[in-house]
């Protein structure tokens, strides 16, 4: 895409009308931005690319509120149209091939969402806020992607290992979509970004020295060895100095030695930086010595402090390649309120969305049938289909077809009425299909004999032992808040047999909502979820005076139950401290829920009280909604990082709640969130959509800090190589990342890529080698050392950053101290030269490689074991 066609232009446009301009200007003071938002009066000029003309050609046109941003583009081609604008143009292209911009505090936004009610779009609210009687909007035709853009993504792809531009095995298009929404937190935090800290990414903590650190130094004092070049220079500092301190302490020191030292004349402490000797790690900034984590590491160990003296790293080699795309409209789906989208009171005319809280009528889904290449090699089998509502952890509701007889194909054309009507769906709530098999019972025939019971008519209850085969599952409700309509067909999971090594994630994998890509070989079930006139849609909310209004029972009920009577409060007290394992019984979840003001009060219950939430009741969400939202104990809580970790884990579907813990972990500082990376990343799979609070928290502090982005660029592609359920959702979290973490990283990370991927390649060859041998023979390491030998002139990089230490960047591998493990998965003991020249350690930098393994064990292993990755 040609970044230089994306531009909003200022330039009076050449207005074409059908009425005076006064009245028009005076129906758009009156209506365009009124409260009840009907009509609102938008300028769209069209493309100058069409007419060769200076001047743009525009229309001014009155848009109801309530059309949708497809309408709105068909409208504004009609009319085009209809005054023989451009024929070449109009005539013979359709509406998609345009998109729409506007300005906002100087960015270009792109409004990208075509089912998004025109009304709720974030334009709309920035023109009334700006008091504009009219708005602007611009058509530019579609832009196509150049040649370096191209190539750029095909180098993301590369690192990311996964193709996100592939919608080949998408039902929707939230990957396109989520991809396009995660331009904004990125752009902020690029615009936030301080260039000097980031390139040095000082590695510091805001916890207080502990004493047994403190004891080991001297009234205050600890000493520094300063190296520049082959000279070094020791100097005494107060451990509360900042580096800049340190370097004008140094500079005093030195004055009358610089040209012994061989620092230039005309250079002062104002020059230079310091660097861990033999690490890329910088100390500076305005923290004390104390604070940053290398120095206390020396303390522990008692080692001595080596720092180099050096200019500072240019920060423009993390320089971010400009962004082909304009910024997304940032409001989230197409929901307004419920006030805004119901068809109660309305002209057959002004209906264009449904309300889901006016669909009073139970949710049904009809099961046509499924299909499978291959059948499953056990014979005379009986099988069924389970569906079920879930929401998070919890059944809202669960039917099942009849049995059948196993074949390639079976059908049902069937359909399954849930107790749960469709207002009461709520966002996140999930359609899990499973494919459940078993043998058929026999039964005894008028003869005596036993023969095999008709499964056609017949029941599935028997007392034969069923087992789960494939599953799938599908959002009832999609990313942009729309109820799902219209057939679907859905390529299933197979579920792993117990001695598959896949099956030790199965819990997390069964929740999620991609489908399996393997199309040719996947069972394919085939379903219909009923279909309307208009898009149905999820409000955001109720109206709050009209809230307020109807639901004033409600109010006065929850104002009597704020105070809980004493003889309850031991039991309510003895519920909030069980553990978070156990499960809460009906009783408990109903006293939670009765007393549920009580738990506001107390940020430990809130998981507890979130568990004893009917999800599947829209007044139930709602009355949590609006508890959270005066959550005023929780935001002057104390962070409790456990708490918000329970409420990211499965059995929390809801946004709100989500996002309220994800904003307890905002005052996490870098090292906490390195220490809990590994969990949050894990967490994200348990997310209903692509974009959330906890992917935007997770990308932002990834763009803040090499050091966490290191590791979650790691985190993230080692899930993408070994989790075939999460790879769409993970590949687009680190593509955004990758987009903004500068060219320095990219080429970092090309580097560790591009060796991993050779010791790979050596791995897998020696495994096919020497594959049911467990005793290493000279034989064996005379095999590796030669393939070793062979990747020296091949090209690996000559130096890289070590994947489990960024700190650290090793050079040519040391050919005659590398072997093989005596373990099943042939890892290789390898041996490298330290790259970095300041380095005062002989030692060679030891790394374990290991292909097949599941890598997020070996991390939990390390994070438990107290080792610091």
């Amino acid at each position: 895409m040609d970044g230089q066609q994306i531009q909003v232009s200022d330039e009076e446009p050449k207005v074409l009308r059908e009425e005076p301009r006064r009245r028009r200007r005076k129906k758009a003071i009156s209506s365009s931005f009124g409260s009840s938002m009907d009509q609102i009066s938008v300028e769209f000029i069209l493309p100058t690319v069409v007419r060769g003309g200076n001047s743009p050609d525009s229309l001014l046109l009155e848009v109801a509120g309530n059309w949708t941003v497809e309408q709105v583009k068909a409208q504004v081609w009609l009319k085009a149209v209809t005054l023989n604008l451009c024929p070449d143009f109009y005539q013979r292209f359709s509406p998609d091939h345009c998109i729409l911009l506007y300005q906002k505090k100087g960015n270009v936004c792109e409004i990208y969402d075509k089912h998004q009610v025109f009304q709720t779009l974030d334009c709309i609210r920035y023109w009334r806020a700006l008091k504009k009687e009219v708005g602007r909007i611009q058509l530019l035709p579609r832009p196509q992607p150049s040649d370096e853009s191209l190539h750029y993504q095909r180098y993301l792809n590369y690192l990311i290992a996964y193709d996100v531009t592939d919608v080949s095995n998408v039902h929707d298009d939230e990957l396109e979509f989520t991809r396009r929404k995660l331009l904004t937190p990125r752009r902020i935090e690029l615009s936030d970004r301080d260039p000097k800290l980031y390139s040095m990414d000082p590695w510091v903590t805001r916890k207080t020295l502990p004493e047994r650190l403190f004891s080991k130094v001297s009234n205050g004092h600890i000493l520094l060895v300063i190296h520049i070049g082959t000279a070094s220079q020791t100097i005494k500092v107060s451990i509360r100095d900042t580096p800049a301190q340190v370097l004008l302490s140094f500079f005093a020191k030195t004055a009358s030695k610089k040209a012994l030292l061989g620092i230039p004349e005309d250079m002062c402490e104002a020059d230079f930086v310091l660097r861990v000797c033999g690490r890329e790690e910088y100390l500076y900034g305005e923290k004390p010595l104390q604070d940053f984590n290398w120095v206390r590491q020396c303390l522990k160990n008692g080692e001595e402090i080596h720092l180099a003296l050096e200019t500072a790293p240019d920060p423009d080699l993390d320089l971010v390649q400009k962004e082909d795309w304009a910024q997304v409209d940032d409001c989230t789906g197409v929901a307004g309120t419920h006030e805004q989208l119901t068809i109660d009171e309305k002209d057959h005319e002004r209906v264009f969305t449904i309300s889901m809280w006016d669909c009073n009528r139970k949710f049904r889904v009809k099961v046509l049938g499924i299909d499978i290449p291959s059948l499953p090699k056990s014979p005379e089998l009986i099988v069924f289909i389970e569906a079920s509502i879930f929401h998070g952890q919890q059944l809202l509701a669960q039917e099942r077809t009849s049995s059948k007889n196993f074949n390639e194909e079976v059908l049902w054309n069937c359909w399954l009425e849930f107790n749960i009507k469709i207002r009461d769906l709520p966002k996140g709530a999930r359609l899990n299909l499973q494919v459940i098999c078993g043998k058929q019972p026999l039964t005894p025939t008028s003869k005596g004999t036993l023969s095999y019971q008709d499964t056609a008519t017949g029941s599935h209850e028997g007392k034969t032992k069923s087992r789960l085969l494939y599953y799938v599952n599908l959002l009832l409700i999609d990313h942009r808040s729309l109820l799902r309509q219209g057939e679907f067909i859905l390529h299933m999971w197979k579920m792993p047999e117990k001695s598959e090594e896949s099956s030790s994630s199965i819990n997390a994998d069964k929740l999620t909502s991609a489908t399996n890509p393997d199309k040719a070989s996947a069972m394919a079930i085939a379903i219909l979820l009923d279909k309307y006139c208009y898009p149905v849609v999820l409000p955001k909310s109720r109206d709050v005076c009209r809230d307020v209004g109807a639901g004033s029972e409600e109010a006065e009920g929850e104002r009597g139950q704020r105070e809980m009577p004493n003889h309850l409060k031991k039991q309510f007290a003895a519920i909030v401290n069980t553990d978070p394992l156990h499960p809460l019984s009906p009783e408990d979840k109903e006293l939670l829920w009765h007393f549920r003001h009580e738990c506001m009060r107390d940020p430990r219950a809130y998981p507890k009280l979130l568990a004893s939430v009917r999800w599947g009741k829209q007044e139930d969400v709602l009355a949590t909604h609006r508890l959270l939202e005066r959550s005023s104990a929780w935001d002057s809580s104390g962070l409790d990082v456990g708490l918000a970790m329970q409420m990211l884990d499965c059995h929390y579907s809801d946004a709100q709640v989500r996002s309220m813990a994800v904003r307890k972990l905002e005052t996490l500082e870098d090292d906490d969130v390195l220490r809990y990376l590994l969990q949050l990343v894990q967490a994200v799979k348990f997310e209903p959509y692509h974009d959330s609070a906890l992917v935007r928290f997770l990308l932002k502090r990834a763009l803040r800090s090499k050091r966490i982005g290191h590791f979650l660029f790691w985190f993230l592609r080692s899930e993408i190589a070994q989790s075939m359920h999460y790879q769409q959702r993970y590949a687009v979290l680190l593509e955004a990342y990758l987009r903004g973490c500068g060219e320095e990283m990219l080429q970092d990370f090309r580097k560790q890529v591009e060796m991993t991927e050779a010791l790979q390649k050596v791995t897998r060859e020696m495994k096919a080698l020497y594959a049911d041998k467990y005793d290493i023979t000279a034989q064996v390491v005379f095999q590796l050392r030669q393939k070793l030998e062979t990747l020296q002139p091949a090209g690996p990089p000559k130096s890289f950053r070590v994947p489990y230490d960024p700190g650290l960047r090793a050079g040519a591998l040391l050919i005659e101290q590398c072997k093989v493990m005596a373990s099943k998965k042939k890892p290789l003991w390898l041996q490298f030269k330290r790259a970095d020249p300041t380095t005062l350690s002989k030692d060679p930098i030891g790394i374990i490689f290991k292909d097949g393994d599941d890598l997020r064990q070996d991390m939990l292993i390390l994070q438990v074991s107290g080792v610091t990755v």
